[in-house]
């Protein structure tokens, strides 16, 4: 295999002390470089054009991808309202700067030495969460705790230098089946009522349940249902009327938008007693 292949493998970009273990040899490296196969990024990194341009900027800055960037690469949900812009994680005596770039300084949680370009889980989280507001950060955590399949015991045993992240590790639970869900989840918190999620109700999970008899069911932004699916959701409705439940449903449209209006229909509900048992309405 040439250098090049080996670095197509890696997401294009790779230390030099990688390619060396790999057997390319500095010399090797070298005659890549002065022929254009690949590009020097620094002394110790070198990438194909192809490499994608937040790893090669954490190259550049001999830093780490961290915060949202690491959440956006690996796959967690983030409010489309949240910076999309670059965040990096760069020791404490760091001398180099990006006007283009949010850095976080500091010790990591955990080191993973100088031929990584991505900042732990543990520490993107801590940064997501005195970087983004609690909601956002909440949200970008359950999704986290989902697609990582994070155990909340160990989370909540990390040693978090700040109370955000504490705090929030205390909070997650893990259930939410998208971000949309988080944020009604954490929308209601302060309300005085209880508030559960994935309740399996006449044969099906629904998504909030308020006390006991309002549910929330989220139509999110991808929600683009078959017809049996739609079908199959109207009748599971259809059932928990019938059963005395009071169903709700909100798209991404509503809840990140127009909240305010959904927040009056809901409190027009709690205060006509329809998240208590029909028998507790009167």
């Amino acid at each position: 295999m040439d250098l090049t292949a080996w670095l197509s493998a890696r997401s294009g970009i790779a230390h030099r002390s990688d390619a060396a273990a790999h057997g390319f040899s500095p010399r090797h490296v070298r005659a890549a470089i002065r022929a254009g196969e690949v590009r020097r990024v620094r002394a110790q990194w070198v990438a194909l054009d192809s490499a994608p341009a937040d790893l090669t900027a954490a190259a550049a800055a001999s830093g780490r991808l961290t915060c949202v960037s690491l959440a956006r690469r690996r796959g967690w949900w983030i409010p489309d309202r949240v910076d999309a812009g670059l965040h990096l994680q760069v020791g404490p005596n760091a001398h180099r700067h990006r006007d283009d770039a949010t850095l976080h300084w500091g010790v990591p949680l955990v080191d993973r030495g100088a031929r990584e370009l991505t900042a732990s889980v543990e520490d993107a989280l801590a940064h997501i969460a005195v970087c983004c507001s609690h909601e956002d950060a909440r949200v970008i955590w359950e999704s986290a705790v989902r697609v990582e399949g994070l155990d909340l015991e160990a989370l909540r045993l990390v040693r978090w230098r700040d109370p955000r992240s504490r705090d929030l590790a205390h909070q997650v639970v893990g259930l939410s089946d998208s971000g949309l869900e988080t944020i009604v989840v954490v929308r209601l918190s302060g309300w005085g009522v209880p508030v559960r999620q994935q309740v399996r109700l006449a044969g099906r999970r629904v998504d909030i349940v308020v006390g006991s008899h309002l549910v929330i069911q989220i139509d999110g932004y991808a929600h683009h249902s078959s017809s049996a699916q739609r079908g199959a959701d109207v009748a599971h409705d259809a059932e928990l009327r019938l059963r005395g439940y009071t169903v709700l449903r909100l798209t991404y449209e509503q809840i990140m938008y127009k909240w305010q209006k959904v927040e009056r229909t809901l409190q027009a509900a709690i205060a006509r007693g329809l998240h208590l048992p029909p028998d507790r309405r009167s």
